[in-house]
């Protein structure tokens, strides 16, 4: 079995000193994660599929702690269908969870297939369509081995909000270069890995805002833009945009715009 990245040491709470070392030393050392020459089909996190399975029932809940989700999903599906037009489009939603940007897809008329690795939220997203009335293919199944069965058939892939959370996402992003068509596009979202960013999106977010629970993310498994964009590379996609989404907690809104030291997104191009 794969290991996963070389974590960075828990963060030292008694002294300030060795704190901000610590923080300085998780934003500069290179990470090391799994080599990607073979696919592997267990690229999954126990831990974190049991975070999500614990809330599932609670993905449509707009006042959750999905809240920030729902708030955020009009600026991710804007960005997609600026770049590569959703309608008529056949697409892939890696790591769907209960199926929020899934649906949205779907409503824009996209024909869209949801996968996850958490159950509970995949019948959570499978019940939602009831309400909806749209049509989603939903999927247990890993990216890695959909790869396998269905090489090129996707004309858009999106992966959001999902690379922190499994051991190796550089065999994610290999994973989808593999399922989209040439010349398709492929879009990613996650968290940069700097101070500011344990700042926002962990202390912030987590512990004064209270915006997502606790434990939510594991700075260690943050994402530098120039990692993301070299994995991309290896894997046979171009880096066509790098943007970052920004929170205001004055007026409690999501923004997208050039800073990307906290959240950001990527979107590609497959050669």
């Amino acid at each position: 079995m794969r290991e996963g990245p070389q974590a960075v040491a828990p963060a030292p709470t008694t002294n300030r000193s060795a704190f901000l070392v610590w923080l300085l030393a998780g934003s500069f050392v290179k990470v090391a994660y799994p080599s990607t020459k073979a696919y592997t089909m267990s690229n999954a996190d126990p831990i974190e599929l049991e975070k999500f399975s614990q809330l599932a029932h609670k993905w449509w809940d707009k006042n959750s702690e999905f809240k920030p989700l729902h708030e955020i999903n009009p600026l991710r599906l804007g960005y997609i269908d600026r770049i590569a037009g959703i309608s008529g489009k056949t697409v892939l939603d890696v790591g769907c969870g209960g199926g929020i940007l899934t649906e949205s897809l779907a409503e824009s008329g996209a024909k869209v297939t949801g996968i996850d690795l958490a159950d509970k939220s995949l019948q959570v997203a499978k019940l939602h369509l009831l309400e909806s009335g749209l049509q989603v293919e939903y999927r247990k199944v890993a990216v890695e081995e959909l790869a396998a069965e269905r090489p090129a058939q996707y004309d858009v892939v999106t992966c959001m909000e999902m690379l922190e959370h499994v051991p190796d996402p550089a065999a994610v992003v290999a994973a989808c270069a593999k399922l989209v068509k040439p010349d398709g596009h492929v879009f990613f979202s996650t968290l940069n890995r700097n101070p500011k960013s344990y700042l926002f999106a962990i202390l912030g977010a987590e512990y004064i805002l209270n915006l997502l629970p606790r434990g939510t993310h594991d700075f260690a498994k943050f994402i530098k833009p120039s990692e993301l964009a070299q994995w991309c590379r290896d894997a046979g996609l171009n880096v066509s945009d790098i943007t970052g989404m920004s929170y205001n907690p004055l007026n409690k809104s999501y923004s997208l715009g050039h800073d990307t030291s906290v959240n950001y997104m990527t979107a590609c191009r497959k050669d």
